[in-house]
């Protein structure tokens, strides 16, 4: 079975239902459907669980699913739902007898059971396709058989959150699109921009998801009842209208006002023979004939061009043109798919599951079309089930603890805090989109890690590339800078967070007593201040806090970086891990970001991401100074930072300083506040900060004369010139990174043990120095002068220069 793989199933069959339940961990979170394909639905719940697996990197557990059939023939739809409510309600009970129990603290086993595996106390389900009426339901079995998580068991309840009354998944999806528009050049909430939408106003994705701006311009949709054209919409008046048909139950297409649509348009039945088109149709569609069946007319909606494709439906609508109608797995929808290459919208938002296949997405995105993943854009909606869930277990232990009085009051703390966990989750679809657009710019400078990345985790048993229609490195190298697409990146972002995620939790670093405060921003500000000295005892406390730390990480520094630096240091992802939370502090790295975020649409997407990437590049340049001496004690890291930082400007080469003042003038004239500008300039030094350090401790001098001695060297022999011809040499593989990298660093070193002579043996004076090793530094001069003249086309003439700059750190002829 291709990776990932599931950790455990149950199996729950009986003469009337069977069902599934697939877990990728032992604290794993997802959804349970009524599935309609009997012949193969443990196919379905497999490809879903995997699905899940990505989807579920945002919170606490890895993914699950669950589903079930009902084998009894039923007649009418009511019949139907009386047995699916029934056949729901025998896989609960299946679940829950297998299912370990905690009593007072202590894990409780069934006695009537044989058991031969460990102790396995987690279980959580969620709605899903069928099953959005039942988590009531499944919460009812859970408290008959006094099950520890109560009503947690099921998220979504009466006494929990309603997605559809908060719109969470929608407004996540929506913080994606806003992030696609806004990096090219438009800012939806106030400019007009035109939408065609799968689903209806009824639906919870699809009617949040077009109640998110005023200045939307929905032109069509359709749903399995209707298609609804709207060829020139005015968007206030399209939106009170949608938001009246949001607002009326059951509503269809056919309840939309007909005098407010547009010449030419109309509400049209898909089960109609033929729909007439009107001139205004045809000529934004492109199409000739006066008429058309329903399922044409459809792909050519999807295939229009259009700024939003808005998929708040289900089905699959979008494949490759590589692929088959069957590899879609949605034989429902062959008659009105297309292929990605036929697509000409601008930007596409998955608000529902599997509307694309990922070489669909792929090939869109290879083409200029701009799209994540299904599991990136609609993840809100299980992290603020998984929000609920923590909540209401931690909650239960107050409740034990007498903490909390009763249900009641449990459900008036819980009800006050859903504003500030909708934040929280808005923050985490904010972040991990942002991850995508700085790792396509890492990508297309260099593309070498994030095919490590992928050769590692395949290699590990981790990532099926081939399940995960990831290209082989050729294929990627092949495409210059465009390296992998979002789609592809989104695979290798969640991968990247599963391992970590999953080496943090086999260590102690989650539950060491220093990480109690990022426990507590995980929870709304008001619970934590006043169950501040309970919050260490939540059960979850290690998953929630290796979650936070892996998010974190993984967003900010990207998805190759914490399996870069154990393979260039041959250091511990934990210590990864340690060394980037400590350097990130250091910095004061998060009120930076906060900084640059709050520039949106107040300067260029591309300024931000430029902003943003100075930042991290100076922490990873603390980061490999540290890693590379493991044994560093970082404990002084921010006074010693603040000492350079504030010192640098003072020691720097003129040319350096121009080139700083150059920059922060550029980012001057593009409104960049002033302070954020002056702060993060001085940043792209951070290459000197460790050496300088380290001199100052082994020299016994003041920082200041140690870097001044520092930057009088490197300055006299030019290794700032070197270090440009280094970065201008292509490479091809990873070999000739791996080249690049032992050059900077043997040069670095080499300049380090000049810096050091001088301090120690010529009293601080670089001039003696130079007149006691004439010979050396003639030999190295002459040859840097060459390689500045005549600059090099491979790595050799380099090595050349660094054996030489290492002879005269020697003192050797």
């Amino acid at each position: 079975m291709p990776a990932p793989r599931p950790l455990f199933e149950v199996y729950v069959h009986s003469a009337t239902m069977e069902g599934i339940h697939l877990r990728g961990g032992k604290v794993a979170r997802g959804g349970i459907r009524w599935s309609d394909r009997p012949d193969d639905f443990r196919t379905e719940i497999l490809g879903l669980m995997k699905t899940q697996m990505t989807k579920n990197v945002l919170i606490v557990p890895v993914g699950s699913k669950g589903g079930f059939i009902v084998k009894t023939p039923y007649a009418d739809r009511a019949t139907g739902a009386a047995l699916a409510e029934e056949a729901y309600r025998t896989l609960m009970r299946g679940l829950l007898d297998v299912t370990d129990n905690r009593v007072a603290g202590a894990v409780v086993q069934n006695e009537a059971l044989v058991l031969y595996d460990e102790v396995d106390p987690y279980l959580v389900v969620a709605a899903d396709k069928g099953t959005a009426h039942l988590p009531d339901t499944a919460n009812e079995e859970s408290q008959n058989r006094n099950f520890w998580l109560g009503d947690a068991f099921a998220s979504g309840g009466s006494r929990g959150y309603d997605h559809k009354e908060l719109g969470i998944t929608a407004r996540g999806a929506w913080e994606c699109v806003k992030r696609h528009f806004r990096e090219l050049g438009t800012d939806i909430q106030s400019e007009p921009f035109s939408v065609v939408g799968i689903g209806d106003m009824s639906g919870d994705v699809f009617g949040n998801g077009m109640l998110l701006s005023r200045q939307i311009r929905l032109r069509a949709a359709f749903d399995h009842r209707h298609i609804f054209l709207d060829p020139d919409p005015v968007p206030e008046i399209s939106y009170r209208e949608r938001e009246r048909l949001f607002k009326l139950p059951t509503s269809s297409w056919a309840d939309y006002n007909s005098s407010l649509i547009s010449n030419g348009g109309g509400v049209f039945r898909r089960d109609a023979k033929d729909i007439e088109l009107s001139p205004e149709i045809r000529q934004w569609l492109g199409l000739r004939h006066a008429s058309i069946d329903p399922n044409a007319l459809i792909r050519a909606l999807l295939a229009s061009e259009i700024d939003l494709l808005w998929n708040g439906g289900i089905g699959t609508y979008v494949k490759a043109s590589s692929e088959k109608h069957q590899e879609a797995g949605d034989r429902s929808n062959d008659a009105v798919r297309i292929d990605a290459s036929d697509l000409s919208a601008r930007v596409v938002g998955e608000g529902g599951n599997l509307g694309f296949t990922q070489r669909g997405r792929i090939e869109y995105a290879l083409a200029g079309g701009r799209i994540n993943t299904d599991a990136v854009d609609n993840s809100a909606g299980v992290d603020c089930s998984d929000h609920e869930v923590n909540l209401k277990i931690f909650m239960q232990y107050l409740i034990e603890a007498k903490v909390v009085a009763s249900l009641d009051a449990r459900d008036t703390l819980l009800g006050g805090m859903s504003g500030e966990v909708c934040e929280a989750v808005l923050e985490n679809n904010y972040q991990q989109s942002l991850c995508l657009s700085l790792d396509q710019l890492r990508c297309a400078g260099d593309i070498e890690p994030f095919l490590q990345v992928a050769e590692r985790l395949s290699a590990a048993g981790l990532l099926d590339r081939s399940g995960e229609a990831l290209p082989s490195a050729r294929e990627v190298r092949g495409r210059g800078e465009v390296g992998f697409t979002r789609p592809e990146l989104s695979i290798l972002m969640a991968y990247s967070k599963m391992h970590l995620y999953q080496v943090l939790l086999e260590g102690e670093m989650p539950l060491q007593e220093n990480f109690i405060p990022l426990l507590r921003s995980y929870f709304p500000a008001p619970l934590a201040a006043q169950f501040e000295a309970q919050l260490p005892q939540h059960p979850l406390r290690g998953e929630i806090v290796a979650t936070l730390i892996t998010n974190g990480i993984v967003n900010q520094a990207g998805a190759s970086f914490v399996l870069a630096m154990i393979q260039e240091y041959g250091v511990s992802a934990e210590q990864v891990a340690a060394t980037y939370l400590a350097c990130d502090a250091a910095l004061d790295a998060e009120a930076r970001r906060a900084a640059v975020f709050a520039l949106d649409n107040k300067v260029s997407a591309e300024l931000q991401h430029e902003l943003l990437l100075v930042l991290e590049e100076g922490i990873k340049s603390l980061c490999r100074g540290a890693l590379e001496e493991p044994d560093t004690d970082l404990s002084e890291l921010p006074a010693m930072l603040d000492h350079f930082l504030c010192n640098v400007s003072g020691v720097l080469p003129v040319e350096a300083l121009q080139l700083l003042e150059q920059q922060r003038q550029r980012w001057d004239e593009a409104q960049v506040p002033q302070e954020l500008a002056a702060t993060l300039a001085p940043f792209s030094v951070l290459d000197d900060f460790w050496p300088v350090e380290r001199l100052v401790v082994q020299s016994g001098l003041d920082a200041y004369s140690v870097a001044r001695i520092w930057y009088e060297t490197r300055d006299y022999f030019q290794i700032g010139r070197i270090f440009q011809l280094l970065a201008r040499l292509p490479y091809v593989d990873r070999w000739d990174r791996l080249a690049r990298r032992s050059l900077e660093t043997g040069i670095s070193s080499a300049c380090r043990r000049i810096v050091a002579t001088v301090l120690s043996d010529a009293s601080g004076n670089l001039n003696t120095f130079i007149s006691r090793h004439r010979t050396q530094v003639a030999a190295c001069q002459r040859l840097g002068d060459e390689l500045r003249t005549t600059p090099p086309r491979s790595y050799h003439p380099l090595y050349i220069y660094l054996d030489r700059l290492n002879a005269l750190s020697h003192g050797r002829d």
